[in-house]
């Protein structure tokens, strides 16, 4: 058999067993090396394949896409450093817990630590932020080496899946010639079998009956406890999470990317105002539960971080699915490793706890109070957090907010507020970075859905070059660019207050650019409002327009600390009364 027909028939029965498993989408990078497989990947049927140059923007395209489908995405490029332009996503994607298959190319070993050419060490490349990594064998077409690539294959996207999802890593080396001969007969020879390799079986996980009880009668001595929400993608937890929170009575602080905040699901015990609830150390002092019991990943809120740490003698539960150790204050913390929402369904079923009413009024209450501060309008002024809020309400039915990290996601997390509507809320919080958001937004609409990023002139600027997959595919994005100039967020922060010299260039880093420019360039849309009606009308047009939309709305960001600050104070000042009453 000549090399040719090896190396095609190996590497076809590793994508297509990749299908066979679940796959549907692949990213490449153009390359050399990388030919025999994006050669193969574009030439099957039933795997969609996206081309992305630029390997930063293609892993994190990949990135949100797999976000938005919870299951893996492929991704291949070159050797070299090719591949590691891929790490700031698969760091992401490891903390995320979002399921990446990355397939790297490589010289032949021959070639390996020798002075070729676009040969670095890519073996373990990514470290412990990959959950199997895995150095394949040349290729072969023997029956023993074709069913030794399907297993890999098989494995990689189990792997991927099982437990807490996240990345894995293939290195495939190939030698020249690298060009596939598509001509072969039978060349897909499990296309008609429609079952994987290795078929996998992975059973639920709860509680024992033992067990249950157990947590019941512990829960059954206190009378004021919280449940709390942190980001997830469990779609089925809004429903199991807030019939156990009607059934006890008692409240669910809810973060903006749980999925709590939207959809048809009973939101009166949703406090969704507990970021400026909690901003007060008055008010924190006077909140004291018996317990917390929190699903997810740590909340975005500073506040509630704080409020934990203050609160030693309270017992605190994680609810993890699978596996981890998700709570940053070091608190002691008894975790329960569970299905999610199956836990809240065994606790209706095998409990009838009830606690303090009063204290769910109470956080009712504060935050009714705290809404009507944050909502209260304030002229025609252009304001970051009123932004939101405009966003919220104009954002269709069935579509997906993706937001950025510094001072979106938490104007998101203090003015997105609960609503019917179905809107998924997504973002990079697995290492919170703004490299990347451009793109992974594009990657959670690339199968049609209706898509808002909500992102800060710096994070903007450095993913721009994402804008190219936007052009080349002609994706739906709505982008609301909020610009202040510079990195807002440090003007909330210590260093702000230091009248240094050094703070503009180091902290504030103005850019002074028209985006008009780089929107334009990518054959966009662009927008710059100056009122909340050309602000609404913009987000309204730019959901009826096919392909990238920008409406950029330009604020100080001096003023938008002082606008911040007095919604705070106000909210603190009827708390803070409200105990004293």
């Amino acid at each position: 058999m000549e090399y040719t027909e090896k190396l095609t028939r190996y590497v076809a029965s590793f994508v297509d067993e990749l299908y066979q498993n679940g796959v549907e989408d692949v990213v490449v990078s153009p390359g050399s090396r990388s030919t025999p497989m994006s050669m193969t990947f574009a030439e099957y049927p039933h795997i969609q394949h996206w081309v992305n140059m630029d390997e930063r923007s293609a892993a994190f395209f990949a990135l949100g896409m797999a976000k938005q489908q919870h299951k893996p995405v492929a991704l291949v490029c070159t050797s070299g450093t090719a591949a590691a332009n891929y790490y700031p996503a698969i760091v992401e994607a490891y903390y995320s817990r979002t399921p990446l298959i990355v397939i790297t190319t490589d010289r032949p070993h021959e070639l390996r630590d020798v002075g070729a050419p676009q040969a670095i060490e890519q073996i373990n490349m990514y470290g412990e932020y990959v959950k199997w990594f895995h150095e394949m064998a040349l290729p072969e077409a023997t029956p023993a080496m074709l069913d030794y690539v399907r297993s890999k294959g098989a494995r990689a996207f189990h792997t991927a899946m099982q437990g807490n999802p996240g990345p894995i890593h293939l290195n495939f080396p190939f030698r020249e010639p690298l060009m596939p001969d598509f001509t072969l007969n039978n060349l897909w020879n499990n296309e008609t079998l429609l079952t994987s390799h290795h078929a996998t079986l992975d059973g639920e996980r709860r509680l024992s009956n033992r067990q249950l009880d157990q947590l019941i009668s512990q829960l059954a001595e206190y009378r004021q406890g919280l449940i709390v929400c942190g980001p997830q993608m469990d779609l089925a937890l809004a429903n199991s999470v807030t019939e156990l929170a009607k059934h006890w009575g008692i409240p669910i602080l809810a973060d903006p990317l749980s999925q709590l905040r939207t959809g048809d699901h009973d939101k009166e015990y949703v406090i969704e105002s507990y970021d400026a609830i909690l901003k007060s150390q008055q008010v924190r002092q006077q909140l004291n539960p018996d317990f917390i019991i929190r699903f997810g990943a740590m909340p975005v809120s500073k506040p509630y971080l704080l409020f934990l740490k203050e609160k030693q003698g309270m017992t605190h539960f994680v609810v993890e699915a699978s596996e981890g150790y998700r709570e940053p204050t070091g608190s002691p913390t008894r975790f329960i490793y569970v299905e999610p929402a199956q836990l809240c369904e065994d606790l209706l079923a095998a409990s009838s706890l009830s606690f303090d009413t009063s204290w769910l009024s109470r956080w009712q209450q504060m935050n009714r109070i705290a809404k009507q501060y944050l909502l209260e309008p304030e002229g025609e002024a252009l304001t970051e957090g009123h932004a939101v809020t405009y966003l919220a309400e104009a954002a269709p039915d069935s579509s997906t907010v993706f937001v950025g990290n510094s001072m979106p996601i938490r104007d998101i997390d203090t003015f997105f507020m609960n609503r019917t509507k179905q809107i998924k809320l997504l973002g990079n919080r697995g290492a919170n970075g703004i490299d990347g958001l451009t793109s992974s937004a594009l990657g959670a609409a690339a199968h049609g859905e209706k898509v808002t990023l909500l992102i800060g002139d710096l994070s903007f600027f450095h993913d721009f070059n994402a804008l190219l997959i936007a052009k080349q595919y002609n994706l739906n994005l709505t982008v609301v660019l909020i610009n202040n100039n510079g990195g807002g967020i440090f003007s909330f922060l210590p260093q702000s207050k230091e009248n240094s010299p050094h703070y503009e260039v180091l902290f504030g880093t103005p850019l002074d650019i028209d985006f008009k420019h780089i929107v334009t360039m990518y054959q966009g849309t662009y927008q710059q409002p100056t009122t909340w009606e050309a602000f609404q009308q913009a987000l309204s047009e730019s959901y009826q327009h096919q392909g990238l939309s920008v409406i950029e709305v330009q604020t100080n960001r001096q003023e938008n600390v002082d606008w911040h600050k007095r919604k705070w104070e106000q909210i603190q000042e009827h708390l803070v009364s409200l105990f004293e009453g």
